[in-house]
């Protein structure tokens, strides 16, 4: 057993905080440097449509109605969303989208999500493993939401270049992320959130620490939602 020592206490200094975020996701690294195979997931879904137990959980239901809410724009021309398993969390964006690409790199999840997207001729829905694999073309909203965390360290640093090359004018960057122990990942949710901040380099919006999760909204420009409303002056 590897016992890893507890998040830092952030410093005083920016520079200095993002130091010792840096150094407590190196140190977590070590621990398995390797992201979750395919395999993983494709045995979970032969087991089950629901392997995550999504439908039914109100954890799950207050998580995505708390991501759709720090969205900071009602509307989005085009979005992104890899990892989108069985698409509750996508149906969900899909009234807020002109266009909506959601990916994922489980066949029978798809399946899933395509059954209950039905009607969304907006929606397309995609197998894709990310980062090795993304689409083309710049969206306006990019949401990453529990999964970055199966990636390997390397890995979460290339999918938020990816994600920051990707990234329209005024873009929005959305993650959410598991913070209980994950068997198998090389790093938790706590160090992938940082390590995924620290790497796309973009204004943060949101920071929103539960229990459970932690849900980050960044963003290209720096314009607030009162400002744009006039609110703010």
């Amino acid at each position: 057993m590897i016992l890893l020592a507890d998040p830092p206490v952030p410093a005083s200094s920016p520079t200095a905080a993002l130091a010792e975020a840096q150094a407590y996701a190196e140190a977590q690294a070590q621990a398995q440097a390797q992201a979750v195979p395919p395999r993983h997931f494709e045995a979970l879904y032969a087991g089950s449509d629901d392997p995550w137990h999504f439908d039914g959980s109100w954890y799950e239901a207050r998580k995505r109605r708390l991501l759709l809410a720090a969205l900071p724009h009602e509307r989005y021309a085009r979005a992104f969303e890899p990892g989108c398993a069985t698409g509750l969390l996508t149906a969900e964006l899909a009234p807020r989208c002109g266009e909506l690409l959601a990916t994922d790199g489980a066949e029978r999840a798809l399946e899933v999500a395509g059954r209950r997207l039905q009607g969304h001729a907006h929606v397309a829905l995609r197998r894709m493993w990310v980062p090795d694999e993304w689409p083309e073309g710049a969206f306006d909203l990019i949401v990453l939401s529990e999964f970055v965390y199966y990636l390997a360290p390397a890995d979460i640093d290339r999918l938020a270049r990816r994600v920051r090359a990707s990234l329209a004018p005024g873009g929005v960057v959305a993650a959410c992320h598991w913070r209980r122990p994950i068997a198998g990942c090389a790093l938790a949710g706590d160090a992938a959130h940082l390590r995924l901040e620290m790497e796309m380099s973009l204004r943060r919006v949101v920071d929103a620490t539960d229990a459970d999760f932690r849900l980050g909204v960044w963003a290209a420009s720096a314009d607030s939602v009162a400002c744009r409303e006039g609110r703010a002056d």
